[in-house]
């Protein structure tokens, strides 16, 4: 009886560090690691040990004589991985204690966030190190995305929240919510009272179309669907209004099909989960009878994994829009391949002028953009272009229209910025000055922040020991700035000027 990796894998490589016979791929430090679509089990090599499962986070390592039949199919993806593969040699994990700082008092470390890169840090500082650490973020409950970014019915995922619980809760970590660096508290200030500075700040920011009609009601974009389905305080249960008939969704990530899952499966799919009463009653008023994901390129380069396209729910079609050369592209895509999966899907004749027909579908449209958003004051239709050119431009009549193209991070006050790649220039972690190339003293990134929107919350894992070692290693060699100033000061620092809930009592003060 082997065991595989089914779907809701977050990659961090909890199973790799616990399995005694290097029978988990990849691993950190092989290729593919970070942005492969989930981790694997060698049925060949699997001793059924089962310490993988146990050591899992999100529950997604089973049994294979276990498995639903809905998931029987993970036991065949997994044993496909290693088909022809060619053994790597076994990867060295980190081990932080290694390189533990040989200071005379504990360090005190600011990390700013408290998404996946942020909590894998903080965790990461506090089982290694003897370090005080101060936590802000500048929403009023901790997560970042595992809380607001994670479809409410991926329930195994959003048990990460979990891992970090203990984390906020620990006796030498002090968590101060509502808090904005550059609103209530700049990096200087923090330094003053901390050795170093760690930001997890992420990528809030989102990429536009830049068509016309982008300001229609009815263009959303995805974080604010994601949040409004998921409960974020920060967006108003009402932002999002779902209409009969059809939606369109921008890019062809897994939040794309995510949309398109909760839009399509309406308020049964959110039975048992936190989504807002409000937002299911919508979705029940609602009649979205078809979801139709635009991808600018072919499917050789959909950003959706094989396991979120596996999860979409009984009762609703998946097909691709009938395109010749799309579907030379899929004909000839290599085994294993989400391009290759996608010829077990059925061929689409989408009518480009009628409202849907009935029943539930979902159209992957690849080699598509969007070229203007029509309607007087809501989306009415979509004008979409062939990026090939082999199709003269057409109005999709559509009731909805979410853009889901990817993230990009934001200048953090005080720290060097790249605007091209849309993060902070760093060298493992420690932020550098681009124009100097000289570290910028006490400064460290992670996450997003650190190395763009890509990779899973496992991804995380990994990037925040890698921050650690770093910052670690700068204390050993004596390059932290000493702190003039202590912790409880900042905490009285803070108190005067934030409330409980984050509402500013005063002004940053200067």
């Amino acid at each position: 009886m082997a065991y595989a990796i089914t779907a809701g894998c977050c990659a961090d490589a909890s199973c790799v560090s616990v399995c005694p016979v290097d029978c988990i791929h990849p691993t950190p430090g092989e290729p593919g690691f970070g942005t492969t679509e989930m981790l694997y089990v060698d049925p060949e090599a699997c001793i059924d040990c089962g310490a993988c499962a146990d050591a899992c986070p999100v529950s997604a390592v089973k049994p294979v004589d276990v498995l639903r039949a809905d998931e029987q199919v993970f036991a065949r993806l997994n044993a496909e991985h290693y088909e022809g593969r060619v053994p790597q040699p076994a990867a060295t994990l980190l081990h932080l204690d290694e390189v533990a700082p040989a200071t005379d008092r504990p360090l005190s470390i600011a990390v700013v966030g408290t998404g996946p890169a942020a909590g894998y840090t903080a965790r990461t500082l506090l089982t290694t190190t003897d370090a005080r650490v101060t936590v802000l973020d500048r929403a009023a409950q901790p997560g970042g995305l595992v809380r607001t970014g994670v479809a409410p019915d991926h329930l195994d995922t959003k048990r990460l929240a979990d891992l970090f619980a203990w984390t906020w809760r620990h006796p030498r970590l002090r968590l101060h919510q509502g808090v904005e660096v550059g609103r209530d508290v700049d990096h200087q200030e923090l330094l003053r009272h901390h050795d170093a500075v760690v930001y997890g700040t992420g990528a809030p920011a989102e990429r536009l179309l830049g068509v016309p009609g982008e300001h229609l009601d009815g263009v959303h974009g995805a974080p604010q669907v994601v949040g409004w389905y998921n409960g974020d305080p920060e967006v108003d249960v009402a932002a999002v209004l779902p209409r009969d008939g059809r939606a369109v969704v921008v890019g062809t990530g897994n939040v794309a099909l995510d949309v398109a899952r909760v839009l399509l499966g309406g308020p049964a799919l959110l039975e048992g989960t936190q989504a807002p009463e409000g937002v299911r009653r919508a979705l029940a008023a609602a009649d979205v009878r078809e979801v139709v994901v635009l991808g600018r390129r072919g499917p050789a380069t959909a950003a959706f994994t094989r396991p979120e396209l596996l999860r979409m729910p009984a009762g609703i079609e998946v097909a691709v829009a009938r395109d010749a050369a799309v579907q030379a592209e899929i004909d000839a895509a290599p085994r294993g391949t989400v391009a290759a999966q996608l010829r077990e899907l059925p061929v689409a004749d989408l009518d480009w002028s009628a409202q849907p027909p009935p029943g539930r579908r979902l159209v992957l449209a690849f080699d598509r953009a969007v070229e203007a958003v029509e309607g007087d004051t809501a989306v009415e239709a979509v004008r979409v272009v062939s990026t090939s050119g082999a199709a003269a431009p057409v109005s999709l009549p559509a009731s909805l229209l979410v853009r889901s193209t990817g993230r990009r991070g934001v200048p953090v006050p005080g720290l060097p910025f790249d605007e091209a790649s849309g993060v902070v220039p760093h060298e493992g972690g420690r932020v550098v000055d681009p124009v100097t190339g000289e570290p910028v003293p006490g400064a460290y990134v992670v996450g997003w922040a650190k190395r763009g929107a890509r990779g899973g919350i496992g991804a995380n894992r990994a990037c925040a020991q890698e921050t650690v070692a770093t910052l670690l290693g700068d204390a050993r060699a004596g390059l932290l700035p000493e702190p003039v100033a202590d912790v409880r000061a900042f905490d009285r620092a803070l108190r005067s000027r934030v409330e409980p809930g984050g509402r500013r009592r005063l002004a940053l003060l200067a």
